[in-house]
């Protein structure tokens, strides 16, 4: 059977408003453009209960108690990595029987949804301390010292290098058709090095990089080197 749609309050009470001021079904429908039908049961409704609120026992009931549900918040939030299967194991434990389906809609409900982790410098004690001393000294920098940096990063761009997770879409036993998959060469069959760069003042030229830029190139070139934290390149603004 399909479920009616459960229209608001203020539209419960607009239809009401209307049927006092003497308008008919037909006019209240084309007035708030809902359906006659539609007019009809919501009149009729409070014509019986004297009420537009949502009367108890409405819609879905709730598998899982407002208590069950704050304990798997809490192990989630606490445990994110853990899939739906052993939340579900973790409340039958404790006299719980839910299904894995109904544990990922409740965590929906409550704004938790799977996601696919983003991946990040391992970072160690050490880095941790350097990151917050480099934030430390440059939290108070003027607006012309930032003006002054040039933020550069490279990159290596393959003919046939790694993509983003693909998908096809196939038949059983289809896996190895040309269409269906995804060409790989050894060392990418050929690459090129770019660097790029901007400021401030707007975004630098794309340049081939040829050779080996290091610090002592860039001492060469007379440029200044801002210290720079290891395993931190997501400070780097071009890295976002």
């Amino acid at each position: 059977m399909v479920k009616s749609r459960e229209w608001s309050r203020k539209t419960r009470e607009e239809v009401i408003t209307l049927h006092r001021k003497g308008n008919g079904y037909k006019k209240i429908a084309k007035m708030l453009n809902i359906p006659r039908e539609t007019i009809g049961s919501i009149i009729r409704k409070f014509k019986a209960k004297g009420t537009v609120e949502t009367l108890p026992g409405r819609g879905r009931k709730k598998m899982l108690t407002s208590t069950a549900v704050r304990y798997l918040k809490r192990r989630v939030e606490k445990c994110p990595r853990v899939t739906a299967e052993e939340r579900r194991k973790d409340l039958s434990d404790v006299g719980t029987e839910v299904s894995a389906q109904t544990i990922r809609r409740t965590l929906r409900n409550e704004g938790l949804h799977a996601r696919t982790p983003r991946r990040t410098p391992l970072l160690s004690p050490k880095n941790k301390k350097s990151r917050l001393q480099y934030a430390k000294s440059h939290v108070d920098k003027p607006q012309k010292f930032w003006d002054s940096v040039l933020w550069t990063d490279e990159t290596k761009l393959e003919l046939f290098g790694p993509m983003d997770q693909r998908y096809v879409w196939r038949r059983k036993n289809k896996a190895y058709e040309e269409k269906n998959t995804l060409p790989t060469v050894k060392h990418g069959g050929g690459s090129i090095m770019l660097w790029g760069c901007f400021a401030s003042a707007g975004t630098g030229k794309l340049q081939r990089v040829q050779g080996t830029m290091n610090r002592a190139w860039l001492q060469i070139k007379g440029w200044n080197i801002l210290e720079w934290p290891s395993q931190s390149p997501d400070l780097n603004p071009i890295e976002n």
